[in-house]
């Protein structure tokens, strides 16, 4: 299990983000600080006023234990923003999609009710799960994304899933040299949720290679 808050003594007046993930967001086989999430704090602790990230995320995490989990972490922090970058592995599994959603909006219903505002990190499975269950695993993002006004990042690995030099032999988790492109993914998004001008400035570099790189095809 990786929980991690940094920075560990944060200022009185910061603010809470949360990211309840898996191995994509818990440095799988890299140095913990060659992670996108490490990677994104220092970048939050230039920002005033200060946010700091609790990174909760665990390898092999499912939707349902995310589910589990989330009440305690939730009382315990009091994020302002939850990242949940979840459903990857229940797809690896060929878990039932009704399930995955049902997980998931279930989340996004906790969040909301504690205040929190809500970020959602797509991911995308290979190419031989084949489209119907690719695509409904796909949807399952965007549409609790407009039923909930929460908002997302359509894919996490996107310019990173494509590019063997960027992944580890595994196939599936991105190598040391691709946190900062993984990162970049995700703080247009962030940025927009934080509702701040520095923010606002560092999003339009992230937005602009997000367009730019290639996407995953059947």
């Amino acid at each position: 299990m990786l929980i991690c808050a940094l920075p560990a003594m944060a200022a009185p007046a910061s603010k809470t983000i949360l990211l309840l993930g898996d191995s994509l967001s818990a440095a799988h086989n890299i140095p913990l600080d060659s992670g996108w999430p490490t990677l994104l704090q220092a970048r939050l602790t230039q920002m005033r006023p200060e946010y700091r990230l609790v990174n909760a995320s665990i390898s092999g995490e499912t939707t349902s234990a995310g589910l589990s989990r989330l009440p305690a972490l939730l009382k315990q922090y009091h994020p302002a923003v939850v990242m949940l970058e979840l459903g990857a592995n229940d797809g690896l599994r060929g878990l039932p999609l009704s399930e995955i959603r049902r997980n998931l909006a279930a989340m996004v219903e906790q969040c909301d009710e504690s205040g929190a505002k809500v970020l959602l990190l797509g991911i995308e499975l290979p190419v031989n799960y084949g489209p119907p269950y690719r695509d409904g695993l796909r949807a399952i993002y965007t549409q609790l994304a407009g039923e909930s006004h929460a908002a997302r990042v359509p894919f996490l690995l996107q310019g990173v899933a494509l590019d063997p030099k960027l992944m580890q032999e595994d196939g599936l988790h991105p190598t040391a040299a691709a946190q900062p492109r993984v990162l970049d993914n995700v703080w247009p998004e962030l940025a927009s949720l934080l509702g701040s001008k520095a923010a606002a400035r560092e999003s339009v570099k992230g937005k602009k290679e997000a367009a730019a790189a290639p996407h995953p095809r059947h």
